[in-house]
């Protein structure tokens, strides 16, 4: 059975740290590129990074650049997002999302929620003073 489990999210204040991670079984991530997506409430499920099985080449949203950075652990079968610098408008639930069709993350694609065959439950990440 095909699963992704999304955790590691808290509650922290701003500049804080934080490190999801996503787990995945049923399947091997290595052939794969994998991203993680965040939802805040009332807004568009958004990008926030992809990271490529081929080249390990990586992708960032605008918003996270500088602050988050994506890993993946192939001999673990994880998946994880370094997040630096938190700020309120980070406070959303964070998803990783896998590419079934792709090893390597595609420009400007990566970012579309259609482009992600399998994904996890979701993990809150709440940014408050």
């Amino acid at each position: 059975q095909v699963q992704l489990v999304d955790s590691g999210g808290g509650l922290l204040q701003p500049g804080g740290l934080l490190r999801p991670s996503c787990a995945a079984s049923g399947f091997t991530l290595v052939y794969y590129a994998i991203g993680w997506f965040r939802q805040a409430p009332g807004k568009q499920r958004e990008g926030v990074s992809c990271i490529s099985s081929s080249d390990g080449s990586t992708f960032y949203a605008d918003s996270v650049k500088g602050r988050f950075a994506i890993s993946r652990d192939n001999a673990k079968n994880m998946l994880f997002l370094k997040m630096n610098s938190l700020q309120p408008e980070d406070t959303a639930v964070y998803y990783c999302a896998v590419d079934k069709g792709q090893a390597r993350c595609l420009a400007k694609i990566w970012v579309y929620n259609w482009e992600y065959d399998y994904w996890g439950q979701g993990t809150q990440v709440t940014v408050s003073s």
